[in-house]
């Protein structure tokens, strides 16, 4: 894992333990985001998801979900950027995993922001393809035709 930019911060520490637990250890993971967390995931809409979630119940659920529809999920090539200020960072992230459902390989690529207060993680923006994503679910784009 590579950081750059400023020097680490709470947030761009946070960023990295969010990478390297949400799937290894995620009771671990769980102990890092803050009861009022908010995650937006601007594209997740193109396929029928959520655009956000607010809440650790909402984005505990959603993790759930998550971990349990994609097998052996794990990021690789992750580059934090820290900010100047303390409380924020941005990821560039790659990520690989197995929809058990439909057999196939599930390839992304994501930037993500965080925002840190109390040492906790309260916001995250998880940007990603949802095209991939449609493909390896076997999924519709919402409001495609064709």
């Amino acid at each position: 894992m590579v950081t750059e930019g400023v020097d680490m911060s709470i947030a761009s520490d946070l960023l990295l333990q969010h990478f390297e637990t949400l799937v290894a250890d995620n009771a671990r993971w769980q102990t890092l985001i803050a009861d009022e967390i908010v995650w937006e995931l601007p594209y997740a809409p193109a396929i029928g998801h959520p655009e956000r979630l607010s809440g650790r119940e909402a984005v505990v659920r959603h993790v759930t979900w998550f971990l349990g529809t994609v097998e052996k999920f794990r990021f690789s090539d992750v580059r934090v950027h820290a900010f100047a200020d303390p409380a924020a960072a941005v990821a560039e992230v790659k990520a690989e995993g197995l929809i058990e459902r439909t057999g196939r390989v599930y390839r992304q690529e994501y930037v993500v922001f965080l925002r840190a207060r109390a040492g906790k993680i309260t916001f995250l923006r998880e940007y990603f393809d949802p095209v991939r994503a449609a493909k390896a679910l076997d999924a519709s784009i919402v409001g495609l035709q064709g």
